[in-house]
Parts: structure tokens; C-alpha cells; sequence
């Protein structure tokens, strides 16, 4: 199994595990990382399952926009984790400033190992965390043990469309999907396209303020340049992926 250090790397689009140490500088000026957030708040909406009191499980929950815009929009209960200590203070900190830090707990942690003893949940966020549990099979049997039974389980990603020659070692075709959701024993109850000019958009923005960190690193670090330069150019690939090879969704997930 990978160390917690490279798992965080790998679901933050790094491949080495020394930019560990370096993420909270490159990610700085990012709150919103990666996930969809009005898909994700649409989709909890759609399909309440516990209007009375909610209650959300945010794996790999970073800077915590998830949890906080839920529960601002709906007042429900949040309890994100993250292995990245600054990601977790700062969760706190905004979600403080947006009133809700009666609502929202977040603990520093490895969501591999805290999973098993997690309480249950109505639902259960993976939000652009990539394949931490590995493929959809094993993400679903680890999380649904702390689903409630009518729960749901919401995974902001991407897949590869049936008529699409590429490949891809991380990323599944979209019957791969549907299958390994069926073994599980669950099923794909919802799925929310995220328009490729939207992708772009946020793309554009995030990488500018990657590159313009990691450039500052490397005046501050010249014998680490080569990990940073490695990651500006893993997430001009990533963008391309993302824009051009996949689609990308916000899918919702239940029991059978």
C-alpha cells in the first residue's frame, strides 16, 4: 500500500512523494480544489435522503469547500478528513468565516485506515480524490460499510467514453464502471455531466496559480527544481486529459 504521503500526492495530480512537504505552498491560493462543487450540492439536493438531519462523510475533504457549501445550503452535519494538516486548519478557519463550524468537523487522517471505524453516514463524498481505495470495486466495498442503508454515495471523476480508443492506467471506461459499481452490489442512481468549457475555465485558473508557486519554489529550492517543473508538466497533461480525453461527472451511487 502506498504511504500516506504518496497517496496524497497521487490524488493531487503529483506522481513524487518529496512535493508532499511543498503542497499547502503550491496550493495556496486554491480553496476549491478539483471537485464540482454545484454538481455535488445539486446532487445531494436531488436525493436527501434525511432531510431531518444529515449527515456527510467528506473523504479527502482538503481545504473543506464541500462540507462548507453543503452545509451552508442545506445546515446539515459534515465531518471531513484529510492527510494534510495546514488543509485541515484552513478548513476550519473558513468554516468558521462562513458560520457553519458548529456544522463541520475535520480531523487530520488517513481516510484508508479511519474508514473501518468511521460512524455511518447518509452520505459519502470522494471529491476528485482519484483511485485512493483503489479501482470503483474496491472504493465502493470500503465505503458503503459506513453507508446508512438508504445512503448514498457521491464520487466527483472521470471516465473514458465507450467509443474512445484511449487509455489510461488510472482511469476506467465507463462500462468498467457500471460493472465494478454492480459487484459492489450498488447501483448508478444519477450522473451529472460538467460541460468542458466549465472544465477549461477552472482548469486555466487552477494551473496559473500552480505554476506561478512552483516557479517561486524553484528560486527558493534550485536543487528541487526538477520535481517542480515535473509537476507544472503533470498538470498541463492532466488538463489535457481532463479537457479533451475523458468526461468528466459528478455520479451518485446506492445500495441495490
Amino acid at each position: 500500500m502506498l504511504s500516506v504521503e504518496e497517496s496524497a500526492v497521487l490524488a493531487l495530480d503529483g506522481t513524487d512523494k518529496e512535493l508532499f512537504p511543498h503542497l499547502p505552498y503550491i496550493l495556496q491560493d486554491l480553496w476549491e480544489i478539483g471537485s464540482d462543487l454545484d454538481a455535488i450540492i445539486k446532487a445531494v439536493r436531488k436525493h436527501n435522503v434525511n432531510p431531518f438531519a444529515l449527515q456527510l462523510l467528506d473523504l479527502g475533504c482538503g481545504k473543506g469547500a464541500v462540507s462548507i457549501r453543503v452545509a451552508e445550503a442545506l445546515g446539515c452535519k459534515c465531518f471531513g478528513i484529510d492527510a494534510i494538516e495546514e488543509f485541515i486548519r484552513e478548513a476550519e478557519q473558513k468554516a468558521a468565516e462562513h458560520k457553519v463550524d458548529e456544522l463541520c468537523t475535520f480531523v487530520v487522517g488517513d481516510i484508508r485506515e479511519m474508514i473501518d471505524s468511521a460512524a455511518r453516514y447518509d452520505i459519502v463524498v470522494l471529491g476528485a480524490i482519484g483511485p485512493v481505495f483503489g479501482d470503483y470495486l474496491s472504493t465502493l466495498t470500503r465505503t458503503s460499510q459506513v453507508l446508512e442503508k438508504d445512503g448514498i454515495i457521491i464520487i466527483d471523476d472521470g471516465y473514458i467514453p465507450a467509443e474512445s480508443d484511449y487509455t489510461h492506467s488510472q482511469i476506467l471506461r465507463r462500462d468498467t464502471i457500471l460493472k465494478q459499481i454492480s459487484y459492489a452490489g450498488m447501483r448508478l442512481v444519477d450522473e451529472i455531466i460538467i460541460q468542458p468549457e466549465n472544465i477549461k475555465s477552472s482548469d486555466d485558473y487552477i494551473f496559473e496559480k500552480i505554476e506561478s508557486r512552483c516557479k517561486e519554489l524553484i528560486c527558493k529550492y534550485p536543487q528541487k527544481k526538477h520535481f517542480f517543473e515535473g509537476y507544472i508538466e503533470k498538470q498541463r497533461v492532466e488538463n489535457d486529459v481532463l479537457e479533451n480525453r475523458i468526461v468528466c461527472s459528478t455520479i451518485v451511487i446506492k445500495k441495490q
